[in-house]
């Protein structure tokens, strides 16, 4: 017995060691057949061809599709080449939307138009498939410039505990419009609202015009006063995304205007309009300070955020462009209070004037914009007017602008401004969720950015303010595809 024991001890070290020689070379065979589906996996996911959109002053081309193109191979892009490198690994901020405002005088204007220029306008804004697609929208809380009046939701002088307050004078024109572009906009819209006056009797200079300041006796009525705008919205059926605590704050204007300092609107949030929205649950509103102008936004963003128990009831910061760009300023609140967001909330062509509306130079404020904007960490991007008429109004004080359609309520006529298709180039293949991806433009005169949507494809904006044509290339993962950019011209590319 025991030597066949031992005679036995060999042979079981023999069949040990030959299974452990399948089992690795069965693992091994595994670990090569996983690395081979993960370099397939790789090779499948490589960009092959770029859908290319184009819009250029010296042709007819408006967001026109182009022939596809292909890659090539290229290793090393040239210093000396004009060229946009992409690098999809290094991603910034979530686009929240793009779109313009859906104020009294777009509405008025709207249900001015024949039922065909009306289904054609709601297309061309916020249709995904056959329009801009607009996705982020602002409106006014009660009257502002563009309306045909002042008016607010509690006119009765006095009136602290808003037992008169109506939303009415909204439910004839504005609330109907929104419900429409909702509707279009496959309910995907994500609407915010903005006051440019508290109503008279609440002011020091007993005028909703000419600036003027809250009286903080009534604090806490104008914070209810929020309160009840969004639940009288949403039970009209506009559901609201978010607030600003007041349109520009810093100027006194010949319409709807009301001054707070820093510090005043950082104790309003504080004090009053944050804690309303809470005890009234919402909490979810995405409310925003200072709404206007980019110089001095830092030092606004910075007195509200240095202040935790303000801070926590703001989600971000609005600004538009009326000053000067300074665009730097946008990326600084952000370098500095990175956990807040940046929106552009408003931003208009020029005073209008019929015998400039075909100038080229419009859509590129808006092109210039909203790159450098969006490069600079903002989230969003708000144009004003969606539309006006043929005056750029109503008005009620004789303030009339540009917008990106200007509509002729006596003949019916739509005239796009070249602005509207600046905005489709990126409102169009910029879907809400895309997020910011590094885009590196080696040439000053192509202003580019790119962002990487939630499908998995890339959108690259490419901007020419020259006189000239360049050609450059767009370069991701050793490889890229040759564009032409025409002179003054804004180009899209879906890879």
């Amino acid at each position: 017995m025991l030597t066949s024991a031992k005679q036995s001890f060999p042979r079981k070290i023999l069949f040990i060691f030959f299974i452990l020689i399948v089992s690795l070379s069965v693992y091994s065979a595994a670990k090569t057949k996983a690395g081979s589906h993960k370099a397939d996996t790789s090779a499948s996911s490589q960009v092959n061809k770029a859908d290319v959109y184009v819009t250029a002053k010296a042709t007819n081309d408006r967001i026109a599709k182009k022939e596809p193109l292909n890659f090539v191979s290229l290793e090393q892009p040239d210093e000396h080449t004009p060229t946009i490198i992409l690098d999809k690994d290094k991603t910034f901020q979530t686009l929240v939307g793009i779109g313009g405002a859906l104020t009294d005088a777009s509405a008025e204007t709207f249900y001015k138009l024949p039922a065909k220029q009306q289904q054609e306008i709601l297309t061309a804004f916020f249709d995904k498939e056959q329009g801009n697609g607009f996705s982020l929208c602002r409106t006014n809380i009660h009257s502002c410039d563009f309306s045909s009046a002042s008016y607010t939701y509690a006119e009765v002088p006095g009136d602290t505990n808003l037992k008169h307050f109506s939303i009415a004078p909204d439910l004839k024109y504005k609330i109907p419009f929104i419900k429409t572009a909702f509707a279009k906009a496959g309910n995907e819209l994500k609407l915010f609202a903005s006051p440019w006056s508290p109503p008279a009797w609440m002011k020091t200079n007993n005028d909703m015009l000419h600036g003027g300041k809250l009286r903080p006796e009534y604090n806490q009525t104008w914070a209810n006063y929020f309160v009840r705008f969004v639940k009288e919205f949403e039970k009209a059926g506009v559901p609201v995304w978010g607030l600003t605590v007041q349109n520009e704050p810093m100027a006194v204007q010949t319409w709807e205007s009301c001054i707070f300092t820093a510090a005043e609107e950082r104790d309003f949030v504080k004090y009053h309009l944050g804690p309303a929205l809470e005890r009234a649950g919402l909490s979810r509103l995405k409310l925003m300070i200072w709404d206007h102008n980019r110089g001095i936004m830092y030092q606004r963003a910075k007195v509200v955020y240095d202040d935790p128990v303000a801070s926590k009831y703001v989600w971000g910061a609005g600004f538009h462009w009326y000053v000067g760009d300074h665009f730097d300023n946008v990326r600084l609140v952000h370098d500095a209070y990175p956990d807040k967001e940046l929106v552009f909330t408003e931003g208009t062509e020029a005073n209008f004037d019929a015998n400039k509306v075909k100038d080229w130079q419009w859509g590129e404020f808006f092109g210039k914009s909203i790159i450098m904007d969006l490069n600079n960490w903002a989230s969003g991007w708000v144009a004003w007017n969606v539309i006006l008429d043929e005056r750029g109004g109503p008005n009620h004080v004789g303030n009339y602008c540009m917008a990106p359609i200007i509509c002729n309520t006596k003949t019916g006529e739509l005239t796009y401004m070249n602005s509207f298709y600046y905005l489709g180039h990126f409102s169009r293949f910029i879907r809400p969720g895309a997020k910011r991806i590094i885009c590196s433009s080696n040439h000053d005169d192509l202003l580019a950015t790119a962002f990487l949507n939630p499908d998995g494809k890339i959108a690259v904006v490419v901007m020419n303010q020259t006189e000239k044509d360049i050609e450059f290339h767009t370069w991701i993962e050793n490889q890229a595809v040759k564009t032409n950019s025409p002179a003054h011209s804004i180009v899209t590319l879906i890879l």
